[in-house]
């Protein structure tokens, strides 16, 4: 397949899609989510047993593009609704991806970055590398991804950070579970190898098993959470604050709420 926005790479079992926006930090457009939709139907048919999933450049995926989020406002209530459903259908590929998955983040990982990092099975980041969920700061809703964070860290942690959205580091997000391992910068695609090559020498179908076994506890629970976060996401998009957040933010000021 042609890709404009990723680039994917097949070697020794294991399949790498870097997100390759590097002017963009990597930013988050319509288009990458296409391409990031048909790597992953891509790879899943290929004979990778491992994924390792990174960002070109000093960034792994800064958020939405700016662009992106500028054609957010004004959109049908139809519109909202197929972007969230979109949006969900790229974060639930990458967490229920039938063959294991590596996130080895390069920098910053923010708001739908930090998403794609954290829903990988393991997640190696650089100690500079940062992290936020900073929907609320915009005017937004983080309904998606607080279905995912919620088992990941519990109600408490996920109400911090959700509710602030605040920055926070490799060393914070290590402390919390959300990585697994803090790798030297120069060593981070060796590292993202040697695990995935310790991956590789068990048994492939009982890699998809054990995958499949941990996808499907709690599925029905995962849907109806889902279903009720794509109308909140969609809903959200047509308030003012939604509209002044985008606009404050794409004009380098401080918002103006209403709280309507």
């Amino acid at each position: 397949m042609n890709y404009k926005t990723i680039q994917l790479t097949y070697d020794s079992g294991i399949a790498t899609i870097t997100l390759n926006r590097s002017d963009k930090r990597n930013a988050i457009s319509f288009e990458l989510i296409d391409d990031l939709l048909r790597a992953l139907e891509e790879v899943e048919t290929s004979e990778a047993i491992v994924l390792i999933l990174t960002g070109a450049g000093k960034a792994f995926c800064s958020g939405m593009d700016l662009e992106n989020l500028n054609a957010l406002i004004g959109r049908s209530a139809e519109q909202n609704l197929e972007d969230s459903e979109t949006m969900v259908r790229l974060f639930r590929s990458l967490y229920e991806f039938p063959k294991v998955t590596i996130a080895a983040v390069n920098g910053a990982a923010i708001a739908g970055g930090t998403g794609l990092a954290l829903l990988c099975d393991f997640t190696l980041a650089v100690p500079e590398a940062k992290f936020g969920y900073t929907e609320v700061r915009i005017g937004f809703v983080p309904a998606i991804v607080s279905t995912f964070l919620l088992r990941q860290v519990g109600e408490k942690q996920a109400r911090d950070l959700l509710l602030t959205g605040r920055i926070f580091g490799a060393e914070e997000a290590l402390r919390m579970g959300l990585i697994g391992e803090i790798v030297a910068s120069g060593n981070l695609t060796t590292r993202s190898r040697e695990l995935a090559a310790l991956l590789i020498e068990n048994s492939p179908a009982s890699l998809r098993a054990t995958k499949k076994l941990l996808t499907d506890h709690g599925r029905a629970e995962l849907d109806a959470q889902i279903d009720a976060a794509v109308r909140e996401n969609a809903a959200t998009r047509t308030t003012a604050d939604f509209r002044e957040g985008i606009v404050s933010f794409l004009e380098k000021r401080k918002p103006v709420w209403t709280g309507k």
